[in-house]
């Protein structure tokens, strides 16, 4: 299937603005979509087209990028090889996985400078230093990255285009959506939680209306992406980092514990393998910002860290990953609406996800306790305007903030808008906005 995804209009934006000056490279884990979308694009916004996947390619294909000097005949080589005809100005070459073959892209430079055809990259684990480690990367490169589809795009896939606009009226006017009408979202959202937003568990929902059927194929993107952990780290740190991912949001605790997931490590040496798994975009990490301000990044702490995964519906299969689907709690409180506040970090989770898919970092600050005994955690910052807007995140329609009330009573000119998510309809308390969690993108 080929579902609609936001991204498409991005992309049409460069190819407008850009005429053939810059190459565009779209990043991302692997299975959300990227070859897809670019070769549909590919097919609607050109006259003809060249896709060229590095990642099963021969050596005949591969061999043409280690001397560019002659373009001419590497034009000539590319379109017998492909049967295709290209025409200047009006075809696309596209660089499938282009990270497979480094020279390749170092080769953008010079084609972009040649400027007959147009060229667009997709690339899974773009950034690891191993893969570009040899060549010159290229400035001429304009990057989108590219994420699981998001709620609206899960929508779509099922054929509803109204909701979301609807939605997004009601929380900028700040009006609920009533009772009847919130109960239906909230099903529809715990249904997207359950799915996720990779394109092959959806459309495989859409063919079967089987979880267990999605379960199975979202147990192969995880086992697809714990082989290129070990890949990319051989020590096999990221990859255990990465299945420990729901036990460490399950423990309730203000960081990642290396040390319980790896015996004896320390978070200064595995900070550097936490950078590479930020690269894949298959996590979300979330740091801590020591001085909360609108310069988050401006006091991050590298080794005080949450991490969640990029997908809701993959971390759902993850946390019971070791037990059959019917096994799987998650699935059936989910649906029945009777989620566990033990089970509340799966909220967290799509809430990590549902801000970083709206080009926001993700931050998170503590405040210690009066009495010097743990801490009060707001659950993400995030910037707005020149102030921070504090966002506490619960699994229930209870509505106290605690956490809340003391960051703001400590940051009292800094913040902007204080965000309380729960699953209840839209409504103030006090000066706190109390947000449905289907309605985080609008935040």
């Amino acid at each position: 299937m080929v579902f609609k995804r936001k991204l498409y209009d991005k992309m049409l934006r460069w190819k407008q603005e850009s005429n053939g000056e810059t190459a565009l490279l779209i990043e991302g884990a692997r299975r959300i979509g990227k070859s897809t979308l670019v070769e549909e694009f590919a097919k609607n916004e050109y006259k003809s087209f060249i896709l060229i996947d590095f990642s099963q390619n021969s050596e005949e294909v591969n061999g043409l990028f280690k001397d560019i000097t002659d373009l001419d005949y590497l034009f000539l080589r590319l379109q017998v090889i492909y049967g295709t005809t290209l025409y200047e100005r009006k075809s696309v070459i596209v660089f499938d996985e282009v990270q497979q073959n480094p020279l390749a892209r170092q080769a953008i430079k010079h084609l972009v400078k040649d400027h007959r055809y147009d060229y667009i990259e997709t690339g899974s684990l773009i950034s690891i230093r191993k893969n570009i480690k040899d060549i010159v990367i290229p400035s001429e490169e304009v990057r989108l990255p590219m994420y699981p589809m998001d709620f609206e795009e899960f929508r779509w896939a099922l054929g509803d285009t109204a909701s979301i606009p609807l939605l997004r009226k009601l929380f900028e006017s700040r009006k609920p959506l009533g009772d009847a009408a919130h109960r239906k979202m909230m099903r529809n959202f715990r249904l997207y939680m359950l799915v996720g937003g990779m394109p092959q568990a959806v459309a495989k929902y859409i063919a079967s209306n089987d979880l267990s059927a999605v379960d199975t194929v979202k147990r192969g993107i995880i086992n697809l992406y714990e082989e290129d952990f070990g890949k990319i780290d051989e020590t096999g740190k990221a990859a255990a980092i990465f299945e420990a991912i729901p036990a460490q949001l399950s423990k309730n605790v203000s960081r990642y514990k290396i040390s319980s997931v790896i015996l004896g490590e320390k978070y200064d040496r595995v900070v550097e393998i936490v950078r590479l798994m930020e690269d894949s975009r298959v996590i979300n990490a979330a740091f801590h910002c020591d001085d909360p301000n609108v310069g988050l990044a401006l006091t991050k702490d590298p080794e005080y860290f949450k991490m969640y995964a990029g997908d809701t519906g993959l971390f759902v299969t993850m946390a019971f990953k070791s037990r059959e689907f019917t096994d799987n709690i998650i699935y059936q409180k989910l649906l029945s609406d009777k989620l566990d506040a033990n089970l509340g970090y799966v909220y967290e989770n799509v809430v990590a996800q549902m801000l970083r898919a709206t080009g926001k970092e993700l931050y998170y600050h503590t405040v210690r306790k009066a009495d010097g005994k743990g801490y009060y955690e707001v659950d993400f910052l995030i910037a707005d305007g020149s102030k921070v807007s504090p966002i506490e995140v619960k699994s229930s329609g209870y509505t106290t903030h605690t956490s809340l009330d003391r960051f703001v009573e400590k940051y009292s000119s800094r913040v902007q808008n204080k965000y309380l998510v729960y699953t209840k309809d839209l409504k103030k308390d006090g000066n706190v906005l109390c947000v449905p969690i289907y309605m985080v993108p609008f935040m």
